[in-house]
């Protein structure tokens, strides 16, 4: 897999031949179960075929129970210069309620060691799990701060067809998940996070100054980047594409010179919601201007149109050029982005 992934770094290196790379980002799975010295050699292959900025960033994602004493000082003498735990949460029925690996014991360690050899450090919480309450949901806020990261990123947790999570809530043995709970949980980490000096850059991320994930805010800024493995996605602007999920199938084609990959060609209309839709998560909002001028009069005509309900319910607002989400309107980004979308032109 390795020596694959190698690889398709070299036969995709002509997509970036006019752009810098800013960032290097190790993840979907499980990447921490790599050695230094394969993680060491994927980064030479990206330095070799790829401009690479003086100093970018280079996440690898791991969870607590694969980072053990020696595993994070050898991630801290590689290029590894940020780390991404998924911490999920402090308390033990929370991560047992999501099946997780891990233990609260283990959390506590792998960040404790984390943070004396890494300046960079990035955990994920989740919030909304059935029978958390909000003082336990601010415990856990509480006790992620006590470790002096520089960001946080937070999701509200979704229940995934045919987990053992699912099978739970259908029988009956543990609650449903309440999107009242989680929007008030979100309402306290957006409060928590001001006073603690960490911006919401995005909906999902918070990082103080100087700490916004270079990698995160590629995706939400639509910037170009290639994903490399099965089932990675890739985006050029004007096309998306994603890889084979299946690493058998993946590996022969690699081995043979081919790209085991779909691609979808973006209309129009498809960039003008997609850019909406990351537009209004993000603290850049969207530009008037940019609508104008990539898309034509018609959609900001429409976007302004459409917008309108949103503003006089203080949902929305102006700010000179700039569309964004109110405070209290930021759990609803995505269902407000939908109701401007264009569906046709």
């Amino acid at each position: 897999m390795v020596e694959a992934l190698k690889k398709e770094l070299v036969l995709r290196k002509g997509e970036l031949e006019q752009d810098t790379v800013e960032t290097i980002y190790f993840g979907g799975g499980t990447p921490s179960v790599l050695t230094s010295e394969e993680i060491q050699g994927i980064i030479s292959v990206v330095f070799k075929n790829y401009k690479v900025t003086r100093d970018p960033e280079i996440t690898l994602e791991a969870n607590p129970d694969d980072l053990s004493e020696e595993k994070i000082k050898e991630l801290s003498e590689s290029p590894v210069n940020r780390l991404s735990i998924g911490i999920q949460s402090f308390f033990e029925e929370d991560l047992k309620l999501m099946n997780r690996a891990h233990s609260s014991k283990e959390a506590i360690k792998s960040l404790s060691i984390a943070t004396q050899v890494f300046d960079n450090i990035s955990i994920d919480l989740i919030y909304g799990i059935p029978q958390m309450t909000n003082d336990r949901w601010v415990a856990n806020i509480d006790k992620a701060l006590s470790f002096g990261i520089p960001h946080i990123s937070s999701y509200a947790l979704t229940v995934e067809p045919k987990t053992a999570l699912a099978n739970f809530i259908k029988k009956g043995v543990i609650a449903d998940v309440d999107d009242r709970a989680a929007q008030e949980h979100f309402n306290i980490l957006l409060d928590k996070m001001d006073v603690a000096g960490f911006e919401s850059y995005e909906i999902s991320n918070f990082g103080k100054p100087g700490y916004f994930s270079k990698n995160n805010t590629a995706y939400w800024q639509q910037k170009k980047y290639i994903g490399i493995g099965p089932s990675a996605h890739s985006f050029d602007g004007n096309q998306r594409g994603w890889n084979i999920n299946n690493n058998p199938k993946y590996i022969k084609a690699i081995t043979n010179n081919e790209l085991p990959s779909e691609i979808e060609v973006l209309s129009k209309t498809d960039k003008y919601n997609e850019y909406v839709m990351t537009g209004l998560r993000t603290i850049w909002g969207v530009s008037l201007r940019r609508i104008r001028e990539d898309f034509g009069k018609k959609y900001e005509e429409y976007l302004l149109q459409q917008a309108h309900k949103f503003v006089e319910e203080q949902l929305l607002f102006l700010d000179d050029d700039r569309l964004l989400t109110t405070k209290k309107a930021r759990f609803l980004a995505d269902g407000i982005a939908a109701d401007l979308f264009m569906i046709n032109l």
